[in-house]
Parts: structure tokens; sequence; C-alpha cells
């Protein structure tokens, strides 16, 4: 090898090792999504429990329930329109760092608290309030609590920054673990059949190895995402190679569209169920076995069946947990609780259905990288 390449492979080994130890989430990912409906209530829950814990502040003289009236509606005015505004312009989100969603967040907080506290305190002026009291004092009580709300908001959106990049690292770290595993299983399997049909097959010899360096050409960037149709290809390649060893025992029923939608998927996430289901449904086995996949267009998901036969002698056999648990943590990351990857099993075979959004327009932005 010569200096010139031994300084490129330096310095690609250093650019990974910048990226390994740099936080890869974007900051979408990192946010709640505001639009859904789960997101929502639960700020309504928060903002109503802060409309009763100012309602029992002690030394009050007004009347409980009319006071809570007043202020749950006043804290609602705002809390309605900031969530109004954070998912109409989520999407724009993106080109912001952490920091300064930050200070956007505050600022319409506290912009909308003046609105409506200058809206609340002529309300109450007019309708003969006794709490009202002077305007400018009224407002900067009003901008004080807001202010500290805004900072504990933040400060709990920073802990929850944290939980997310930590299970971030946590899966990176299990799934190179799991790659370190299975990697030299199957590539002495792979070289030992490619180095049988050298002289008989050298065509063949020729394309397993090409498969072969495709499979690992993606593992080592397996921290990224791709498409669906470009996740199908690695995992038929890797198929592809299981049937030059395997021959006649591993049978396949491939029902994949031909036209599939533009989804992105965590890089290597279907090869490993695929493997669970030739390791454990086909190679304990002394007569011929059926891995069947099944790929269905919804209206609204992408749904991929994965069906093998139980292994002989092992009455529990069908999947690798550890992998499983991998890929369910890769999806969430990626997904969220939109996608799904659940078992289901039978006294003869074993499956695994993947369930994936399909009307996701930040997939691609959801990417590891």
């Amino acid at each position: 090898m010569s200096r010139r390449q031994r300084g490129a492979n330096s310095q690609r080994v250093a650019e990974l090792q910048r990226n390994a130890a740099a936080p890869r989430m974007p900051v979408e990912q990192l946010l709640p999504e505001f639009c859904r409906s789960g997101t929502v209530l639960r700020i309504i829950i928060l903002a109503q429990a802060l409309a009763i814990l100012l309602a029992l502040v002690p030394g009050v003289t007004a009347e409980f329930w009319s006071r809570l009236g007043l202020i749950s509606l006043f804290v609602h005015w705002v809390t309605l329109p900031l969530l109004t505004l954070l998912c109409v312009f989520q999407r724009r989100w993106r080109q912001f760092s952490p920091p300064a969603l930050a200070w956007l967040f505050l600022l319409l907080l506290l912009l909308l608290s003046l609105l409506v506290g200058t809206f609340a305190h002529q309300f109450l002026q007019s309708s003969g309030w006794p709490g009202a009291g002077d305007y400018y004092a009224f407002l900067l009580q009003v901008l004080l609590m807001s202010l500290l709300v805004g900072v504990i908001g933040i400060q709990l959106g920073t802990l929850y920054v944290q939980q997310r990049l930590r299970l971030d690292a946590q899966a990176r770290a299990e799934l190179d673990a799991l790659q370190a595993r299975i990697r030299p299983h199957f590539l002495f399997n792979s070289l030992n059949t490619a180095a049988e049909l050298t002289h008989s097959q050298p065509d063949l010899a020729e394309q397993a190895l090409l498969d072969l360096a495709s499979l690992f050409r993606a593992a080592l960037h397996s921290d990224t995402a791709v498409t669906l149709e470009e996740d199908l290809l690695l995992a038929r390649r890797y198929l592809a190679l299981e049937q030059l060893r395997l021959q006649h025992r591993l049978q396949l029923d491939w029902q994949v569209p031909a036209q599939l939608p533009q989804i992105k998927i965590p890089c290597l996430t279907l090869q490993p169920l695929l493997e669970n289901a030739v390791r454990h449904g086909i190679e304990t086995r002394s007569e011929p076995g059926l891995i069947r996949l099944v790929l269905t267009l919804g209206t609204d998901a992408v749904s991929l069946q994965i069906e093998n036969p139980r292994g002989q002698n092992l009455p529990h056999s069908g999947g690798n947990g550890i992998a499983l648990g991998n890929i369910r943590r890769r999806l969430e990351l990626m997904y969220g609780d939109k996608a799904r990857l659940v078992a289901v099993m039978s006294e003869d075979s074993y499956g695994l259905k993947l369930t994936l959004p399909l009307a996701e327009e930040g997939a691609d932005a959801r990417a590891h990288r």
C-alpha cells in the first residue's frame, strides 16, 4: 500500500471517528411532533395543571372557582395559539439550531402572553374584577410567569433531547456489537461458497463476490437511511448468497410490487430479519423450507411480512431477540411510534410484520446522518 493510500485511509478513519462522536440526530427528530393529537393532549393537560397550581396560590382572597376559570382561560389562550404556530411551521424548524429554537420558542411565548395579557386586563377591568390592578404591573406579572414557564419548558426539552441522544448512542453500540457477531459467520460461509464455484461456475462466483461486496459496503454505512427499494435490493443479494450455499433447501416466495414508494428506512433493516429466517427456519431443517416475503401497499402505510418455517427440535426458535430489539429501536429513532415490528407465530411457522408510515415527507430528514 502506497503512502498516499495510507494517508487517505487515515483521513477516512478520522472522519468516521468524528462522525461517530458527534450527535447524528437531526433537529426535527429531536423535537416532539406538535401536530399529533397525543402531543397536543399532553401539553393541554400540563397547561391545565399549571392553571390549577396558580389558582391554589395561598393568600388570594378571590373565590377559587372563578379565579381558576379565568386563569385556565388565560393559560389556554396562550397555549393553543402557540401549539398552532409550532404545528404549522414545524417543517421549517430544521433550519434552526437547538439554541435558536429555544430562543424562538421563548419569544413566541412572551409575545402571545403580551397579547393575551393586554386583552385579559381590558376584559377584567371592564367586568370590574378587583384583581386587575395597574396595567403595567399586571402585564409585568404575566410576562414574568410566562418567562419562568418557558425556561422550565426549555429545561425539560433539554432533558428530553439528551434522553433521545442516549437512546441513539445505545442503539448504535448494540448494532455494532450485533454486526461484529454476525459478520464473520456470514462472511466465511459466503467466501467458501464463492471458492467452491470458482472453477465450476465462475460467473456465479463473480456475482457472489459482487453481492458480498455490496452488503459489506452497506454495513460500513449502516447508520444512514436508504430507500425501501434499496434495502430490498440488499436483502435480495443476501438471499442470493444463501441460496448458492443452501441450494434446494432454501425456497423463496418474493411478492413485491414493481412500483415502490420513496420512503426511507435504516440501512440493513431487512437483511437481519431474513438472516434470522435462514438461520432459525432453514439451516435447522433437513428438508427444504420456504421463506415468504410479501409487501403490501396501503393507503397510509406499507406492510411487509416475512414468514419462515419453525426450526426442527427448536420449538422456541424463529428469531434473534437482540437483532429484533435493535431494529425496533432504530425504527423508533426514525419514525417514533409510527413504525411497528411485531412477531406472528403459529405451530409450524414464524412471521415478522413490519409496518412503515407511507405519507412521511420528513422521513429522509430523519436519517441518522
